[in-house]
């Protein structure tokens, strides 16, 4: 039967990705993956290129996802892409999306999978989980994420620093996901907050590929050189 899984294909690391989320791809007929634009790859097809059976003559389809904040140009993007999707599986294909991470955070499927389930309630979805990106940098530190009762606080690139300084107030754990050009933004924030010099800080960026760059110190060491601008980054402070 012709259905739709949307496949989280974890930080970076093909070896990562589940038997489960393997065997989805190797038997799909169709495989869509997100880009910014068609003049760019999708990061989340370079993942799981090594395991394409180029034998089978698979579809690669590239789904476009302009990077903006304006809010109706993703509305709209995400309901062509919905609609994309469904009409190929409609058509009687077997299709996997593939999404960096895991489907259910902070990711573009959220938003289709909901149009998906209003619009075309009886079409066959399902999801294949990913490791994200914070618990194969925290087996990389060496860093517990939490522990006992202590809580963890994630937050996206798209933060606001005033809720931000809040949060910290009431966190042993920051996880500061995506877009690394605000990381030096919170160094500050953090110290106001009542993070001490000593709290573990630890940085990393393209997780799971050949450019990977992982440091870790502690709060007070920090400076200019310690940061990165990279998209695809992780920041992880915890109290000691």
């Amino acid at each position: 039967m012709p259905g739709l899984i949307g496949i989280g294909v974890g930080p970076g690391d093909v070896d990562l990705l589940t038997v489960k989320a393997v065997k989805a791809i190797q038997n799909a007929d169709i495989i869509m993956c997100p880009a910014s634009n068609e003049d760019r790859p999708s990061i989340a097809f370079a993942v799981v290129s090594p395991i394409i059976d180029k034998s089978k003559n698979q579809e690669i389809v590239k789904l476009i996802f302009p990077m903006t904040k304006d809010k109706d140009v993703l509305e709209a993007t995400w309901k062509k892409n919905a609609k994309i999707m469904a009409q190929t599986v409609l058509s009687g294909k077997n299709v996997v999306y593939l999404t960096v991470g895991d489907p259910f955070l902070y990711s573009t499927w959220i938003y289709m999978h909901r149009d998906l389930k209003e619009n075309y309630p009886d079409m066959d979805i399902s999801v294949i989980p990913g490791i994200v990106s914070m618990f194969t940098f925290a087996a990389k530190v060496g860093v517990s994420i939490a522990e006992g009762a202590e809580k963890v606080a994630i937050i996206p690139s798209c933060y606001d620093l005033s809720s931000v300084k809040e949060i910290a107030k009431n966190s042993e754990s920051m996880i500061f996901l995506k877009d690394g050009r605000y990381f030096d933004k919170v160094i500050e924030v953090l110290k106001e907050s009542g993070f001490p010099d000593n709290s573990i800080f630890a940085i990393g960026q393209d997780l799971g590929t050949e450019n990977e760059i992982i440091r870790k110190m502690t709060l007070g060491e920090v400076n200019d050189d310690t940061l990165t601008t990279k998209y695809f980054s992780i920041l992880v402070v915890k109290r000691v």
